[in-house]
């Protein structure tokens, strides 16, 4: 088995690797190409990072609050990537402005494109984030042959794969919630459970007296819905 280069695709709106029509001579059809970059050099090592951001919540008299969960954020991946044209005495451009283009806005898409990353196990799907080209060796001519870029991505997922994934519309073990400032029983429902509809759930699960009056900070339990 041959060495496996690491690719950069760009994506189209479809998260289909994304075609360009190239010119060809006169009489002949123009015919798509793929936008795929492969590293001349494998990098080194990547790094994948993941925050989970949690708030603490206001309450009076304790010493650690108890923890809010707010929102998942995406991974990042880091890499650097090398390319050398010396040997053939061509501007290292040719590559690096290929990668460079995949952080600015696409005419069709309006926007970047979002990328897949592929190596061996390693399959990332996200956007470009920030990326920094160091040319570090030159022709006579000034004709730079030599760079690294360091890029920086941040994954990116469809919210109904990401849906299919998680399942939250059917909750299967209850939760203890702490009310924030604005907070109905028909938001936490439609948070918890994705329907307004069921508050009554919690309503009963809480013996509330006036389940449309709120006091912040109190503690509520949030039911299963078994099925």
């Amino acid at each position: 088995m041959g060495l496996e280069k690491l690719t950069i695709t760009p994506l189209d709106k479809d998260n289909k690797p994304l075609t360009r029509k190239v010119k060809r001579a006169p009489g002949l059809a123009d015919v798509g190409r793929w936008e795929t970059l492969q590293a001349l050099f494998n990098p080194k090592e990547y790094t994948v990072s993941k925050s989970v951001p949690w708030n603490p919540q206001g309450t009076a008299g304790l010493d650690a609050p108890p923890m809010q969960f707010t929102m998942g954020q995406g991974e990042t991946l880091k890499l650097e990537l090398f390319f050398d044209t010396y040997e053939t005495r061509t501007s290292v451009t040719e590559y690096t402005d290929r990668l460079r283009k995949m952080g600015l806005i696409d005419a069709d898409l309006h926007r970047p494109p979002m990328v897949l990353i592929s190596w061996g196990s390693l399959r990332f799907t996200g956007v470009i984030e920030s990326l920094t080209h160091r040319f570090t060796m030159f022709l006579e001519n000034g004709t730079p042959v030599r760079a690294t870029c360091s890029v920086s991505l941040r994954e990116a997922k469809d919210a109904v794969e990401q849906a299919e994934e998680t399942k939250k519309a059917s909750p299967d073990h209850a939760k203890l919630r702490v009310i924030r400032r604005g907070e109905t029983l028909q938001s936490i429902a439609a948070e918890e459970y994705d329907d307004p509809g069921e508050w009554r759930r919690i309503a009963d699960a809480n013996s509330l007296d006036d389940p449309f009056r709120l006091e912040p900070g109190i503690r509520l339990v949030v039911p299963p819905i078994l099925s």
